[in-house]
């Protein structure tokens, strides 16, 4: 193995080590972060529980996921601009609060989604114990 291959690796390893100590410090520091994950978990139970198509799982995946990215975009913007204007700044608030508008948005939407998807199977779950 050439030694160019053998750098690129090596910062492909360091790269992934990054990612996962970022993920690592989400999980561990961030309230809200640990908030969405243990919604999920709680969503996933219940998508095994009510046995989800695979087009369900996909999309309550997807959206699992993005309410998780957009927390964690949130979370670094707010610690960009903390870094950069440590003092109150209108601007700085303004962007902050966009931020954490995509978060409560994405939540929304997942919130959405997850009412459409099991509040049918639910409902036909419920009728069953009902009879």
């Amino acid at each position: 193995m050439n030694s160019g291959s053998h750098d690129k690796s090596k910062k492909r390893s360091i790269g992934f080590i990054y990612a996962w100590n970022g993920l690592a410090n989400m999980i561990k520091s961030e309230r809200n972060f640990q908030i969405h994950i243990f919604s999920a978990v709680i969503v996933i139970v219940i998508g095994f529980i009510v046995r989800l198509s695979t087009l369900e799982w996909s999309i309550v995946l997807l959206v699992i996921g993005f309410v998780l990215v957009t927390e964690m975009v949130n979370t670094a913007i707010e610690k960009i601009i903390d870094y950069l204007k440590p003092d109150i700044h209108p601007d700085a608030k303004m962007i902050k609060d966009v931020a954490a508008g995509a978060v409560l948005v994405s939540a929304i939407i997942a919130a959405i989604v997850g009412f459409l998807i099991f509040l049918p199977k639910l409902i036909s779950i419920m009728r069953l114990f009902s009879l």
